[in-house]
């Protein structure tokens, strides 16, 4: 009985050493990849812990891809930088960082980085002249990280409109969605979970028209409103059940999305393209800008765009679809620049004063470019044609008029 009580105690340990074994090859947050002891350990402690005191977010977590080889300290590990607390006995952060995730993924980092949702992102409201929201300007090694044909839109002043309507409005509003790009203690910058959601991370969610649109929506960039209007999202919605939304990224085929998401278009891997977290890399136009020119790899990106639209259409209607996108462009940065002749000419007579929010003038100036520009621009190239007349076109020619009467107005003509 002692002997086979021996073999047992034998073969339940060598069970665990596998086990443990099996756990700590998964990757982690070591300096090679691997999780600790501690981490393992407190995998169960978390759990246990957690199960009671927050139930939806361990079941958040168990739904995700992580619970099969990531653990919670692979997340919450300390990083050199950033403040920690002691919690139950183990070491964790107060928050996560893009830090953490690029222990693991590396090249999505790297991309996500070089894109305008890195550094320019966060920069368009915080500017990096002084600290903003609780964090310090970005550091030079995080500027570098930048592209050199955005770095002009890191080093710059705060938006002044931000500055205007105070911390209430920036905390609730404008940091939820720029943080995509904001600088970390720990040398990193972003917000991952900005798209890919905590705890779960899943990529199906990821490609959900309406994560996308959590930020991207409105008069200022009324990006989801348009998708929605279009054909592309008319069939996503007629279709989304068919559809295979969590296929790994790598194999993601026409015949898991036959019909294109946000993510589709701008960033997949759809029939073996080559997949992207650099979400300007398939971009030809600053649409955002007041006038729009030209991105430095807007040929190339434009080409690499037209692969993906290739999967569902053919070449002749993507050639007149741009050629109808770009007369949309060309006009609007016309009437644009006729105003903005107008509005210069009145701050330079000193009818206004230009730099803030301060008279009326700024806001009706904001709202030509930034509201209605922006959305005749953006309903042309995302198949929105009642965005692209009715919210953009009409309101230009309606403000154009309005604008050369206030001129004449002003100066008392």
């Amino acid at each position: 009985m002692a002997n086979h009580r021996t073999y047992l105690i034998v073969a339940l340990a060598a069970v665990a050493a596998i086990a443990v074994f099996l756990t700590l090859s998964a990757c982690g947050a070591g300096d090679n990849g691997d999780s600790t002891v501690e981490q393992v350990r407190a995998e169960g402690d978390c759990v246990e812990c957690h199960r009671s005191a927050t139930p939806g977010l361990v079941e958040t977590y168990e739904e995700g891809p992580h619970v099969n080889n990531i653990t919670c300290l692979d997340c919450h590990n300390p990083r050199e930088g950033l403040e920690t607390m002691d919690h139950n006995g183990f070491e964790v952060v107060r928050v996560t960082t893009a830090g953490h995730c690029a222990e693991c993924h590396e090249d999505e980092y790297d991309q996500h980085v070089s894109s305008r949702h890195g550094a320019p992102a966060w920069a368009a409201v915080a500017g990096n002249d002084t600290a903003y929201d609780g964090r310090e300007p970005f550091t030079a090694e995080q500027i570098a990280m930048v592209p050199e044909a955005h770095q002009a839109a890191v080093n710059r002043g705060g938006n002044p409109l931000a500055a205007w309507e105070g911390a209430g409005a920036v905390e609730n509003g404008c940091a939820v969605c720029h943080e995509i790009g904001a600088p970390n203690a720990d040398g990193s910058v972003g917000n991952c979970s900005k798209c890919h959601l905590r705890h779960t991370v899943r990529v199906d969610e990821a490609r959900l028209p309406e994560t996308c649109g959590s930020c991207h929506m409105g008069p200022d960039h009324a990006m989801l409103e348009i998708y929605n209007e279009s054909t592309h999202g008319v069939l996503f919605s007629s279709m989304r059940d068919d559809m295979n939304l969590g296929v790994t990224p790598s194999e993601l085929t026409t015949k898991d999305m036959p019909v294109p998401t946000c993510s589709t278009c701008h960033m997949s891997g759809l029939n073996d393209a080559t997949m992207t977290h650099d979400v300007t890399e398939r971009l030809s136009y600053y649409l955002f800008a007041p006038i729009s020119k030209e991105r430095p790899d807007g040929a190339m990106g434009r080409e690499n765009m037209k692969e993906i639209c290739l999967n569902c259409h053919g070449p002749s209607h993507i050639e007149e679809f741009y050629a109808d996108a770009d007369l949309t462009l060309h006009r609007t940065n016309e009437m644009v620049a006729h105003v903005k002749e107008i509005v210069d000419g009145l701050y330079a007579d000193g009818f206004a004063i230009a730099g803030g929010f301060d008279d009326l003038l700024d806001y009706k100036w904001f709202d030509y470019w930034h509201y209605f520009g922006r959305t005749a621009k953006h309903g042309a190239y995302m198949g929105g044609p009642d965005y692209t007349q009715w919210h953009g076109n009409y309101e230009l020619s309606l403000q154009t008029f309005e604008f050369e009467e206030l001129d004449a107005e002003m100066r008392g003509h």
